[in-house]
């Protein structure tokens, strides 16, 4: 798939000819396209650039990486970010601009609120509740892990309702596991649009997660979270208390949603909501 990603960025870039090749986060078209844009010797400018989860067993810190790697611009969305290019020699070309997902929080965060009809959908107005989604392969591909996470889903959900909008591959292996007993307690929903999903983790309680982006914009909306992961590249969130690593473990997922102590001051780490145009002006400087 990443070949075929790579050939068919290959030839948009040989027909647009672009002064640079803009590329975002860790997935595999994000490696598609550095690798493609770089043998054409078009500058690459990476955003999201120095995350490290320090886990090469995951694809995205691959993918990170090596995008790093050949990157002229690296646009990093913290100071940790740059202290880990740093620790890896890498220097040049590297800028502190903030992060795009909280620019993209404090756009939408109003809307969702406004435009949004899930909460009344899902009779949820006014009750306290719990987010929770699960996706992440290390998670899903181990039967063990993902029976561990719904069984702990299942029992919190006797003290209060859990949403989980279910990703199809998710289902899918739920049933092949023959764990769809757990879900029956919770409020399955099919996969939900940005500004149900703003709307939801803003009002939730708790988010409980294997997901980074959803980790951190539970941050941003100032959310306690729990991460279903061995570790984070959004080690901020942790750092500050707002996170809490718990791996795939029933026993430690429950006592840390029944034993939140959250820190009384929110920190920004992530930038002022500016991050997109430090790096529309970065670019223009050439």
């Amino acid at each position: 798939m990443t070949g075929r990603m790579l050939e068919g960025i290959e030839r948009v870039l040989l027909k647009e000819q672009p002064d640079w090749l803009l590329i975002y986060g860790d997935t595999n078209s994000t490696l598609a396209g550095a690798l493609a844009a770089a043998k054409l010797h078009i500058p690459v400018a990476h955003v999201e650039a120095g995350l490290r989860s320090f886990n090469m067993r995951m694809p995205e810190e691959v993918n990170r990486i090596l995008a790093d790697r050949v990157s002229s611009l690296l646009f990093c969305p913290t100071q940790h970010a740059v202290d880990n290019l740093k620790a890896e020699g890498v220097t040049k070309g590297v800028h502190n601009v903030g992060d795009v997902m909280y620019d993209i929080a404090i756009f939408y965060r109003e809307r969702a609120q406004q435009e949004s009809t899930i909460l009344d959908r899902l009779r949820l107005s006014g009750v306290a509740f719990a987010l929770a989604t699960c996706h992440r392969a290390e998670n899903t591909d181990d039967p063990v892990r993902l029976e561990q996470i719904l069984m702990a889903l299942s029992e919190l959900s006797e003290d209060l309702p859990i949403v989980l909008p279910l990703h199809p591959r998710t289902r899918k292996l739920v049933s092949d596991n023959g764990l769809s007993a757990y879900l029956e307690k919770l409020l399955i929903s099919e996969p939900l649009p940005l500004l149900d999903m703003i709307a939801l983790e803003q009002a939730a309680s708790l988010v409980l997660t294997d997901s980074g982006g959803v980790q951190k914009e539970a941050f941003f909306f100032g959310v306690p979270c729990i991460t279903m992961r061995d570790e984070t590249e959004w080690v901020e969130t942790v750092d500050t208390g707002w996170n809490r690593l718990v791996g795939a473990n029933r026993a430690r997922i429950l006592e840390a949603a029944r034993n939140l102590h959250l820190p009384s001051v929110q920190t920004h780490p992530y930038g002022n909501g500016e991050a997109s145009l430090n790096i529309l002006e970065t670019l223009l400087r050439g």
